[in-house]
């Protein structure tokens, strides 16, 4: 899981000012385990950080994405969430149910992105893979009735091997 000094570190390595809001937003977003909304951001910040808006947390997740401490999903919903990452490129499993990410490395896609690229004639230079299902905790017996675990908790370095 990534720290807020970890995130703090990656604004300021990158000459960006590490003002009071945005390591207030930094707290806020380290103390995240899985997948977040920018809505469940700001309801936080009015109860921990009550000197943070709506735009300051808007402009720190553009800053943070940018840096590629977070990552923006979409959501199968249409809606879209933030989760973040420490290793350079790998993907996410995201629980539907309770937002429990792990991060999947070692994803050998090559030969469908050939495939892709035979078929369509593009050059793939860049992809995202994000997989939606439900974590082995929300398939216990007690979630399959509505109680699901709490959630916020995110899993690192997955391997699909």
């Amino acid at each position: 899981m990534l720290t807020t000094h970890a995130l703090r570190d990656a604004v300021e390595g990158a000459g960006h000012r590490l003002t009071p809001e945005r390591r207030a937003v930094a707290a806020l977003v380290a103390a995240r385990g899985g997948c977040f909304t920018p809505a469940e951001l700001v309801r936080e910040a009015k109860t921990k950080e009550p000197r943070i808006g709506r735009a300051t947390i808007f402009r720190a997740l553009d800053l943070f994405t940018r840096l590629k401490i977070v990552e923006r999903l979409e959501l199968p919903d249409g809606r879209h969430a933030y989760v973040t990452c420490e290793s350079p490129h790998h993907h996410h499993l995201v629980c539907a149910r309770c937002g429990l990410t792990a991060e999947v490395k070692e994803v050998d896609l090559s030969g469908a992105l050939a495939g892709f690229a035979r078929q369509t004639g593009y050059r793939v230079d860049l992809h995202r893979l994000e997989l939606f299902g439900v974590c082995r905790a929300c398939q216990l017996p007690a979630t399959v009735i509505g109680k699901a675990p709490s959630a916020n908790k995110q899993r690192q370095g997955v391997s699909a091997s």
